[in-house]
């Protein structure tokens, strides 16, 4: 089937739908799991792959439902890391099918530029075969400038590795010098995950009744709205999604409190730690740079009282904009190892449409 379906005409009941789930706050980024391929397949006596490919005929159906609600990111997690661990005929049938299906995404790449899509792949992707490698950094090429709509895939993924590369990154980052250790926190790891380039997201879909998340987006979804729906994925409706959007709907100003609060206490925690170790660079007891202070120290440097000309306040607001470029060298040189890797990827034919873009390669 084609990534891009030949648009059905709604009924006069899903325009009603449509209109009045717009009028309320619609989610921007949705995350789907879409589980439930394999016992779809079993419930009606079909082969695993072909459970499979009905699978992804539902999420081709499913993407031209939310850019219909204004929808303009979606996740979805195609291959986990975890998955490796199935039988090895299930596992080839999976990596088969992507091939078929990004295969054909090239072959359709005038429609991704008619469409605007922008496919970004997010994961591993060093962990799976040479030729399906090729063919992701391609499809990621060739859309990379689009920016009508966003579709992640997870591919080779799980959140606690994504976590653990961000973490390698960030230490390498002080091993290089790029940045010290005082300048790791929440915010810089945050940016330095797959999805660094993608808005928060608002909802997370779950499908076939299993409440859990598998190791996705774990970081990502800790201020998102869950919804766990019981139907099969194949089986997921146009309904099942008009009922997850209402449920966000639902739960909108709770999360957006929380969310909010969340921001509130990053923000003033950062101003802490800022005003922490600009107090040991005053006070001349910071070791060098990128190189560990002992709690000794830092209880020193917090009880240290600054000579009477010198303004606090100028001080931090210097050291916070010091720490912020040191950051964005930082994490220019990590898109940019990240853009150079895909482009290793790439055929050796010419490439018709697009060029790699740092800013949205996340593998």
């Amino acid at each position: 089937m084609t990534w891009f379906p030949e648009r059905r005409q709604p009924t006069w009941l899903q325009r009603f739908c449509e209109a009045v789930l717009k009028s309320g706050p619609v989610p921007r980024h949705v995350a789907i799991i879409m589980d439930g391929n394999r016992r779809f397949a079993v419930k009606n006596s079909m082969e695993k792959c072909e459970g499979h490919v009905k699978g992804f005929d539902k999420l081709a159906e499913t993407l031209e439902w939310c850019l219909d609600l204004g929808i303009t990111e979606v996740t979805v997690y195609a291959f986990s890391i975890e998955n490796f661990k199935r039988s090895p005929d299930e596992v080839n049938g999976l990596l088969e099918l992507s091939r078929q299906k990004f295969a054909k995404l090239l072959e359709e790449r005038n429609l991704i530029q008619e469409h605007g899509v922008c496919v970004r792949i997010l994961g591993d992707i060093a962990l799976l075969p040479r030729d399906l490698q090729e063919l992701l950094a391609e499809a990621v090429t060739i859309s990379a400038n689009n920016d009508r709509a966003i579709l992640n895939v997870c591919f080779a993924y799980t959140s606690r590795d994504d976590m653990c590369h961000a973490m390698r990154e960030m230490t390498d980052g002080v091993k290089e010098g790029f940045i010290r250790e005082s300048d790791i926190s929440e915010g810089l790891l945050e940016k330095c995950l797959y999805t660094s380039h993608s808005r928060h997201v608002d909802l997370l879909i779950r499908t076939s009744g299993e409440v859990r998340l598998s190791d996705f987006l774990l970081w990502e979804s800790a201020y998102s709205c869950l919804a766990f729906v019981k139907v099969l994925w194949p089986e997921f409706s146009i309904w099942n999604l008009y009922a997850a959007i209402l449920h966000y709907q639902r739960n909108y100003g709770k999360i957006q409190i929380a969310r909010q609060n969340f921001m509130i206490e990053r923000e003033r925690l950062q101003r802490e730690s800022d005003h922490r170790y600009m107090l040991e660079e005053e006070a001349g007891i910071c070791s060098k740079p990128g190189s560990p202070v002992d709690t000794k120290t830092s209880v020193l440097a917090t009880n240290c009282v600054l000579p009477q000309n010198k303004n606090a306040q100028t001080l931090v607001q210097q050291y916070a904009k010091a720490r912020k470029e040191r950051e964005d060298t930082f994490l220019a040189h990590v898109y940019r190892k990240r853009a150079d890797f895909l482009k290793s990827l790439l055929p050796t034919r010419p490439i018709l449409m697009g060029t790699p873009s740092e800013a949205l390669i996340a593998s």
